[in-house]
């Protein structure tokens, strides 16, 4: 069973290109082509296409917001964004529009047709030269995730959350911080309150999933 392509590029000249690579392969199969948003819509209602290579720019629209549209309508159908710019604001936008892929147009013909492939499979298809941009954008989302799991503490009470999941007890806490007992008391009383946990090892599991030890 072939594989059924809807093209969308605003360029003619490239819209010949790719289906002149993609009627090499007798497994795909180029039901239509499109070179606007609306149009892009519209053929894909038409035809549901089990696979899109839509560009992420279009004349008079957004390949991005022709893909949520798209997705949202078929949601069997695939969309690779095709694209000359490595933009990460574009790049997180097309993923959270619903598409499978993001490609630069710079790519060669051999891993087009592979990013083709994995989608049709149901995998997700990344230029690799954008895949470190991914994780990073990952990975300061999660931190800065962490980071608001103490917003509502002071840095004092930090010191004293961290010191609770060392296990120490108030009175080698009130040593430590040359504070009194009570004082550690109240701080402790104000941090579960704070992170709404019942007891002193529930606050300090939380301070240990958060990693809190990168914040102080």
């Amino acid at each position: 069973m072939s594989l059924r392509i809807l093209l969308v590029d605003d360029h003619e000249v490239v819209r010949l290109g790719l289906r002149s690579l993609l009627d090499r392969h007798p497994e795909f199969e180029v039901v239509a082509e499109a070179a606007a948003e609306s149009e892009a819509v519209a053929k894909a209602m038409e035809k549901q296409p089990d696979l899109v290579l839509m560009d992420i720019r279009l004349a008079g629209g957004s390949g991005i917001e022709a893909c949520e549209k798209i997705v949202t309508a078929l949601p069997k159908t695939k969309v690779i964004m095709l694209t000359s710019y490595a933009e990460d604001e574009m790049l997180f936008a097309a993923i959270r529009s619903g598409a499978v892929g993001y490609v630069l147009k710079q790519v060669g013909g051999n891993d087009l047709i592979r990013a083709i492939e994995a989608a049709a499979r149901g995998e997700a298809m990344l230029d690799p030269s954008l895949t470190q941009r991914v994780f990073s954008e990952i990975r300061h989302s999660i931190q800065k995730e962490e980071a608001a799991a103490f917003n509502d503490l002071t840095s004092q009470e930090m010191q004293v959350l961290a010191l609770i999941a060392e296990g120490r007890t108030n009175r080698e806490i009130a040593k430590e911080l040359f504070l009194s007992e009570g004082t550690v008391r109240n701080y402790v009383s104000s941090i579960l309150s704070k992170l709404s946990v019942s007891n002193r090892a529930e606050a300090a599991a939380y301070a240990i999933q958060h990693h809190l030890k990168d914040y102080l």
